[in-house]
């Protein structure tokens, strides 16, 4: 837990501070005199008696007792004030803006480990170092600006990077976001991100905050991260996050498709979505979702679209229509009755469109109606900006008005950041209201937090497999490719369901087994990798003759030891991979299977455990949907057979993490079965 010492400090000691509010130290103990402090406040610099009017101490061991301690002096002086301030000040809460530690080189590393020993030691919470710092209700003990005007219900925000937060914060606070705290976590040498959802989730309360900003530039912990993630949404918190650093910056080695197509950013997406965070993908993007997220929950997707301009409208329209949200038409009785309130031209369809002649009169007719007369609406979308023929005090007075009264939530477009810029800054400053001033940003922030992920359950329900028959398997076999014999007998100790073949060495073998087994017979190499790359699988062989000549071409075939033999079978083809990621654990995908894998790359995704429920989530994800449930007359793939077989995949991984890849490519899907035609498994110890 982090040390109240910290979040709530009596004493704060500025360990560097100057009288120079251009230097990190001095910007640090301005901002801390200008917060909501009331404690006591100790400037330390050897070379001033009084710094911003405040008494200075000389020299660390010159302090009395101290909760808190900001550092702003060279990383090489840390190690000792830390040392000084724990042992003999019982200082506990620590936040070290100085640079130089692990960021830079293995002696700063060695440097920020002393530190760390040190304050973890003795219970103590470390922010830092080579961050911004940290700011809430009680204190503001950073140095950077703009300093947002705090606000209880405001945003908890979170990041690894102090310039990002910078300029996040001055895009939010010039639109009216409001923050609750800001947490600049640097190079997170003791708190990091994790660490600071697992606070806001063990101290949450009715009273807190229901909206998280989260900015991080890697994933130190996901299991951490999604456990305290999805407890906080199941609490009734929005998150909303950006995971930078997702470019394919290097290659990896992967044999097979689901390796291939396992990405760290595909664990992350999977990641956010297992947890219902929201994920982002710019400033202004993470910014604006938060802003929506500060309005009252949009109960449906139906938006009327409110406005006095024809392309806003019409580009907000597109955004929402293209994003899954609909803008239903407004017609009936009382769509005729409001008409007739409106200047002639106006237009009641939805957008809502009431001229540039509108008035602020009309503007709340509208929102009355769209609020208690068309019940095929959730949520209102007001664009009214200003060419600068007149002022828009009387509107934006009537809008906030609604706001506060309409159950549904009311969205204020309100481009004219220039023409009626003092009516702008009196509707954001004065009445504490958010302005969304570009609308297509806007929509599609709205339509990300509407159609924001729901977190997986906290315990998820696996199917039940053969645990012993597993882990014979795995323990008897060596790191590398399984083979035929070991792969059926995980088939059949996880519960899914596999075609019947065998191996043949000789020509004489593979006759018998045509004779045996009857025809169509597909025929496929046993030992390359990639058999459709070297020619290695016939399909609908129909004769003896055939028979013989495609076994004595594909034993020829390099790596090859034997053939696989089996009975045609009929069906879609549809694809279940396991893939081992870093950190994450497993990454379970699925998709239409066959060549589609590679060609359409049309899968989703989910990290491992994945119960029946979640994997039909992600079978309902896929672009290809509509194949799975039989188009055109097709016959369709039993879904429940489907999320069964990708909840089964789950529970071996599970059991067996030794699996680095995993490919059931193709299953075989009908209406009544899923079989397994073809897999490959690879095991890393």
């Amino acid at each position: 837990m982090i040390h109240q010492k910290l979040l709530n400090p009596q004493s704060i000691a500025i360990i560097g501070a100057s009288s120079d509010i251009h230097k990190p130290g001095g910007k640090l103990l301005k901002n801390l005199l200008e917060s909501n402090f009331k404690g006591n406040i100790y400037p330390v610099n050897p070379k001033e008696k009084e710094i911003q009017k405040i008494k200075c101490f000389e020299k660390v061991e010159d302090l009395p007792e101290t909760d808190c301690a900001i550092l702003a002096i060279a990383a090489k002086y840390c190690v000792e004030a830390v040392d000084t301030l724990v042992r003999k000040k019982n200082t506990r809460g620590f936040i070290i803006i100085s640079a130089g530690f692990s960021e830079e080189n293995e002696e700063g590393a060695e440097l920020e480990n002393n530190i760390v020993k040190t304050i973890s030691a003795v219970g103590g919470s470390l922010i830092g170092p080579n961050c911004t710092g940290f700011l809430n209700i009680n204190y503001t003990g950073a140095f950077d600006t703009p300093i947002p005007v705090l606000n209880p219900h405001g945003v908890d925000f979170v990041t690894g990077s102090g310039a990002t937060a910078v300029f996040i914060k001055e895009y939010g606070i010039s639109n009216g976001l409001s923050f609750n705290s800001v947490w600049a976590v640097g190079n997170s040498a003791q708190i990091g991100i994790e660490d600071v959802l697992e606070y806001w989730d063990e101290t949450f309360t009715d009273k807190s905050s229901r909206v998280k900003m989260i900015y991080m530039e890697k994933v130190g912990n996901p299991h951490k991260l999604l456990k305290h993630a999805s407890s906080l949404v199941r609490k009734g918190c929005k998150i909303a996050a950006i995971k930078s650093g997702n470019s394919k910056a290097g290659s990896r080695a992967a044999s097979s498709h689901t390796g291939a197509l396992a990405t760290s950013d595909v664990a992350v997406d999977a990641l956010f979505r297992k947890a219902g965070i929201v994920r982002c993908y710019n400033r202004e993007e993470l910014a604006t979702v938060c802003a929506v997220f500060m309005h009252p929950d949009v109960k449906g997707k139906n938006i009327a679209i409110i406005t006095h301009a024809g392309g806003p409208a019409v580009m907000l329209t597109d955004v929402l229509s293209n994003s899954g949200l609909e803008i239903p038409q407004i017609s009936g009785t009382a769509a005729d009755e409001l008409l007739s309130q409106l200047y002639a031209g106006s237009s009641v369809a939805n957008p809502v469109d009431f001229l540039a002649t509108g008035t602020a009169e009309q503007l709340g007719k509208i929102i009355d109606y769209c609020e208690t007369k068309f019940n095929n609406i959730d949520a209102m979308c007001v664009i009214f900006g200003s060419p600068g023929l007149f002022p828009n005090w009387d509107v934006y007075r009537v809008l906030d008005e609604k706001m506060k009264t309409c159950t549904k939530p009311v969205f204020p477009v309100l481009p004219s950041i220039i023409n009626v810029k003092d009516e702008i800054n009196d509707f954001v400053y004065n009445k504490k209201r958010i302005n969304f001033p570009e609308e297509c940003v806007f929509g599609n922030a709205l339509a990300k937090a509407v159609n924001a992920p729901k977190p997986q359950p906290e315990n998820t329900e696996l199917p039940e497999i053969d645990f012993s028959a597993v882990r014979n398997v795995i323990e008897n076999s060596k790191s590398g490719y399984l083979g035929l014999e070991e792969i059926r007998k995980l088939l059949d100790a996880t519960g899914i369901s596999r075609k019947q073949e065998t191996e043949v060495k000789t020509e004489n073998d593979a006759i018998n087994f045509a004779r045996k087994e009857g025809y169509p017979l597909a025929m496929k190499v046993v030992g390359p990798v990639h058999k459709s790359d070297v020619g290695g699988v016939v399909l609908n062989v129909k004769d003896e003759a055939t028979v013989a000549y495609e076994f004595n071409r594909l034993i020829k075939i390099p790596e090859t030891h034997a053939v696989e033999m089996y009975r045609m079978l009929s069906g879609t083809e549809i694809f279940i991979g396991a893939s081992r990621e870093a950190n994450f654990g497993h990454l379970i995908m699925c998709g239409l299977g066959g060549i589609f894998v590679e060609v359409l790359k049309d899968v989703s995704s989910s990290l491992s455990p994945v119960g029946i429920g979640e994997a039909h989530e992600m079978i309902q994800r896929l672009r290809g949907y509509k194949i799975i449930q039989g188009v055109r007359g097709r016959e369709p793939v039993n879904e429940k057979l489907f999320s069964q077989a990708i909840a089964r995949v789950s529970a071996l991984v599970q059991f067996a993490p030794e699996i680095a890849e995993m490919d059931l490519n193709p299953l075989l899907g009908t209406a009544a079965n899923i079989v397994a035609v073809d897999a490959r498994i690879r095991i890393e110890k």
